[in-house]
């Protein structure tokens, strides 16, 4: 299988050199020029590396890493210009692996690509199997108690993360910031539809709730689920 690699830049000319270089090299190459766009779709796409430029009008490439570490430990290069060291160290405290200073030479970032792919643990195609639910991201499919349910985008990547985490508290920003950017962080009321709609589909054919409120914190997902509502709040 061809490793599949994101460019995320806000610069068009950098963004099609680097598909040319990368394409030529036999990589699957996807490219945004909005690093919001970028984050929606590494969601979708799940690529083995993402490249981005560290300052852009948006979100930054901080933003960025932060965003991927949320959900993912893919390997994530970081493109700066000389005089940004400060900024270099916070994206490798946010979880980037590796920087390059533009003007880059072409060889050394695709060395630098070749030794993160060598060093990333196999891309993680297997479904996560927890309690009543199996949450496949490959196949973007999601079976409870092997009945499958059918997710908007969204609603799977919410899931998906719950998943990731389940039994422990989930802040909403942590969760705003993983599912729809780092700009939404203190926007809850996409938690609270999101949330509602997920119940309804999780638990309709079961009876079990697996979505506990943590009042003014968060939301707990118990892949179990419980089937007494006394103490679960809902909202």
């Amino acid at each position: 299988m061809q490793e599949r690699i994101l460019v995320i830049d806000d610069e068009a000319q950098i963004t099609r050199v680097l598909r040319a270089a990368l394409t030529a090299q036999g990589y699957q190459v996807r490219t945004a020029n909005d690093p919001e766009e970028g984050l929606q779709v590494y969601r979708e796409w799940a690529p083995d590396l993402v490249i981005t430029d560290l300052m852009m009008p948006t979100l930054t490439g901080v933003d960025v890493c932060r965003a991927i570490r949320l959900i993912a430990s893919t390997p994530v290069l970081v493109l700066s210009v000389r005089d940004h060291e400060r900024s270099k160290v916070e994206a490798l405290d946010a979880g980037a692996d590796d920087y390059v200073t533009k003007p880059f030479n072409i060889q050394e970032l695709l060395a630098r690509v070749r030794a993160h792919l060598r060093r990333a643990p196999e891309r993680a195609t297997h479904a996560i199997e927890a309690g009543d639910f199996v949450v496949d991201a490959s196949a973007h499919s999601v079976a409870v108690m092997g009945k499958l349910i059918h997710l908007t985008p969204k609603e799977f990547d919410l899931l998906l993360y719950l998943a990731r985490n389940a039994g422990k508290v989930m802040t909403h920003r942590a969760l705003l910031t993983a599912v729809w950017g780092a700009q939404s962080a203190h926007q809850p009321e996409y938690l609270r539809v999101f949330v509602g709609q997920l119940r309804k589909k999780l638990e309709a054919e079961t009876g079990k709730q697996y979505i506990q409120t943590e009042p003014w914190i968060g939301y707990r997902f118990m892949a179990e689920g419980w089937s007494e509502t006394a103490g679960a709040e809902v909202e």
